[in-house]
């Protein structure tokens, strides 16, 4: 069934502006176009862009999902290679919550150690940051 690009953001969750950059970073094909200038979809469309919002949702950036739609779509790729994309995403979020977690105890230290009270001149925590 074809469908215009109001409908495939219906069926995708998503808006058509969103549709339309995706389709400009290469993440969709191009659709088939009528002579009026009205693009079609598929469901092959729809699919693709939940695909790439759930993927977002999991974290992964527009390249990394682009990726994995080309491994998706390459008949020499692994399941292995896959596996290597999600376990370097579960490393790269690791770091980042253990980043989180330092700046939280350094920001939650600085807060401590600090009455509040006074004017903002010279403030302690102020001045740490500088």
């Amino acid at each position: 069934m074809e469908m215009l690009i109001g409908q495939l953001a219906k069926h995708s969750g998503l808006g058509t502006e969103t549709i339309r950059y995706y389709e400009r970073r290469g993440l969709l094909a191009k659709p088939r176009r009528a002579g009026s200038g009205y693009r079609y979809f598929d469901e092959k469309d729809t699919a693709r862009l939940r695909f790439i919002r759930r993927a977002k949702e999991l974290g992964f950036s527009l390249g990394e999902i682009k990726a994995l739609l080309a491994l998706k779509t390459d008949v020499s790729s692994r399941r292995s290679d896959v596996k290597e994309k999600v376990a370097s995403k579960v490393r790269e979020i690791t770091e980042r919550i253990d980043d989180l977690i330092r700046i939280r105890s350094a920001l939650k230290s600085l807060g401590d150690s600090r009455d509040g009270h006074g004017t903002i001149d010279g403030c302690p925590i102020l001045t740490a940051l500088e």
